[in-house]
């Protein structure tokens, strides 16, 4: 069955970049001038999904607000001319069919998961937690649906991180998944959350893209509460494995962490260097730069 759907999570907090996400969404801060959010969704569309289905709280209407249809924005830039910029603003409420569910406790991933079952249906399906921004010239999560079209199993997105920084991720236990396969496919064997270098499996970290079975959902379901009383997605995905196969694919692309400070200031710097638009400019001004 083809994988037409995502699931994007986007009802957190948002409490890493207070004060600024104290009125607005985490999820569209701008990556120079487009909301993180945006470039997961296009990633998605370009991978071939149809139906987004974005997971949100009651704090998060803007969200909504962008994907939807500004009529009057659109007459403002008939008006003046701004030809180009209109198609711009037109194209982001045409990316895909959009639909939205609340969640009203923030019961951790998993339940995040959980919230989107309706919608997902008996389907496989991705997804996306925008906070990782991946570029490449080959979307991220398309890579894991073509695992998932090879394995007909869940996959879930790993790429190598230094051994000291395991602390900080999810991290499997596999072995390549054999010749037949994508070289970068490995056959998960467990998962461990947040090992010590010394404990850890490997330097496989598991980051925010998976393509899953609806399988999941009855797992969901299953898992008891964890820390701080949230449904870990990476707990049902143990209980998976124990009647399906679990895969994971060291994709190519570079990831951004833009759910910390550091990392969303180093995915602003060099998503502009790469614009054509000003990234001459840019680089020239960052050049000039006295930094003592």
């Amino acid at each position: 069955m083809r994988v037409r759907k995502a699931v994007f999570p986007a009802a957190g907090w948002g409490t890493r970049f207070l004060p600024a996400t104290k009125a607005q969404p985490k999820e569209m801060l701008p990556l120079v001038d487009k909301p993180v959010i945006q470039y997961a969704v296009e990633e998605a569309v370009a991978a071939g999904i149809e139906q987004v289905v974005i997971v949100t709280s009651s704090q998060k209407r803007a969200i909504e607000d962008h994907f939807d249809i500004s009529v009057e924005l659109e007459q403002l830039l008939e008006a003046r001319g701004d030809i180009d910029m209109l198609r711009q603003i037109r194209a982001i409420s045409d990316l895909a069919q959009i639909s939205y569910v609340r969640q009203k406790e923030q019961l951790g991933l998993g339940h995040a998961v959980l919230c989107a079952k309706e919608l997902i249906g008996h389907e496989p399906f991705a997804v996306i937690l925008s906070d990782d921004v991946v570029v490449g010239d080959d979307p991220c999560i398309g890579q894991l649906i073509r695992a998932y079209q090879q394995t007909h199993s869940s996959v879930v997105a790993v790429m190598e991180v230094p051994r000291e920084d395991t602390r900080r991720y999810g991290v499997i236990a596999g072995e390549p998944a054999g010749p037949e396969y994508d070289p970068r496919l490995y056959k998960v064997s467990g998962l461990v959350e947040k090992p010590e270098p010394a404990d850890s499996p490997s330097n496989l970290a598991i980051i925010g893209r998976y393509v899953l079975t609806p399988k999941i959902f009855e797992k969901l379901e299953q898992t008891p509460r964890g820390a701080g009383g949230e449904i870990q997605l990476t707990d049902a995905i143990e209980a998976l494995m124990q009647e399906q196969d679990v895969y994971a694919y060291a994709f190519e692309g570079v990831r951004y962490d833009a759910g910390t400070t550091m990392g969303w200031l180093k995915a602003s710097v060099e998503l502009a260097l790469q614009r054509p638009d000003i990234g001459r400019e840019f680089r020239q001004y960052l050049q000039d730069l006295d930094i003592g």
